[in-house]
């Protein structure tokens, strides 16, 4: 029987890595020795903390870092061997609209990046008009972008990542300083590319209740290391056997909560609840014990549903633990 060759992931990244010096010539690496495969089709979530290195290597995937050691591939081209044709894969957004000349026109600026990617002629100036219509924007075709709003010129940014037809968007936190019809204007055009268009969206963001509803996939970083790579709903699962809420009646004092220090608290109307990881019955059982012990009434103890935040929390609590950063990476990536 024939093997069918499986198609080439949209971005290949393999043992990438990139050293900074500092003024004393200090090492600092941004982002170490990272292996990850963005599937084709799919809404990427590349999360992490200030400094964790993902913007870097959204800069080194651009070609315009290049990295210290390791390849980024493009629907298959390599970005240092085949830039121009690895680019030509690609639309992106920048964090802060940084993509877009304010001085331009919504019309100049389409046109503008239509013509770096070798587009021209009355096919562009179709497609231009076309995407400033669906982002109702035409009317404001002629004026500058600094007149327009920030969640308008988001729009911009947006439609000039794709006047190219790109088959990869990467998006930089782009729903920072949005109001909340902006974002929401925003997801749903996330979910369109993905969904409806076919594209593959990375999308990275501070907002994990907004990775956590649009991501099929999410990666997480931590000072330039890879800590887990994974499907949202196995990720989910794998923390969903071991997360519970604990809630007994009364008010713990600041001694008795050092007891529970590895969970989260919260207390409101004489209740306290405890959540977080519990790895085993039997540390379940010392928990309850515990609060018993304080004389403190069990209310209920039930199994919960982690979302995105609680399993980011916990990763990056663990990592910071470096005497397990290293079982740590073999457990999760």
């Amino acid at each position: 029987m024939a093997i069918v060759a499986q198609p080439p992931a949209a971005i290949e990244i393999k043992s990438l890595s990139k050293i900074y010096y500092t003024r004393n010539k200090t090492a600092v690496k941004a982002v170490n020795d990272l292996n990850l495969s963005v599937p084709a089709g799919q809404i990427f979530g590349f999360l992490g903390s200030n400094g964790a290195g993902k913007t870097t290597t959204i800069k080194m995937a651009c070609g315009l870092v290049t990295p210290t050691a390791g390849s980024v591939r493009i629907n298959g081209h390599d970005v240092a061997r085949e830039r121009g044709v690895a680019m030509r894969q690609l639309g992106v957004v920048l964090e802060g609209t940084r993509n877009i000349y304010w001085r331009l026109t919504a019309w100049q600026n389409l046109i503008y990046f239509g013509h770096l990617k070798d587009q021209w002629g009355k096919p562009l100036a179709q497609h231009a008009e076309k995407l400033l219509r669906e982002l109702d924007l035409w009317e404001r075709r002629n004026d500058e972008i600094r007149t327009f709003s920030r969640g308008m010129q988001q729009k911009v940014a947006i439609a000039c990542a794709l006047i190219t037809n790109p088959s990869i968007v990467l998006l930089d936190v782009p729903t920072l300083g949005l109001d909340v019809q902006a974002s929401a204007t925003m997801k749903e055009w996330i979910l369109k590319l993905a969904r409806e268009e076919g594209r593959t969206v990375v999308l990275t963001t501070h907002q994990l209740d907004l990775a956590e509803e649009l991501c099929d996939r999410v990666a997480i970083m931590r000072k330039g290391n890879l800590l887990v790579d994974k499907p949202l709903n196995s990720l989910l699962h794998l923390f969903r056997q071991e997360h519970y809420e604990i809630r007994v009646k009364g008010i713990l004092d600041e001694t008795q909560a050092a007891s529970f220090a590895e969970l989260t608290m919260s207390s409101s109307d004489d209740e306290t609840v405890l959540t977080g990881s519990i790895n085993d019955q039997k540390a379940l059982h010392t928990y309850i014990d515990l609060l018993q012990g304080m004389n403190l009434p069990l209310v209920s103890v039930q199994r919960v549903e982690p979302n995105l935040e609680d399993v980011f929390v916990h990763l990056l609590t663990e990592g910071e633990k470096e005497e397990n950063l290293e079982k740590h990476l073999l457990n999760y990536a």
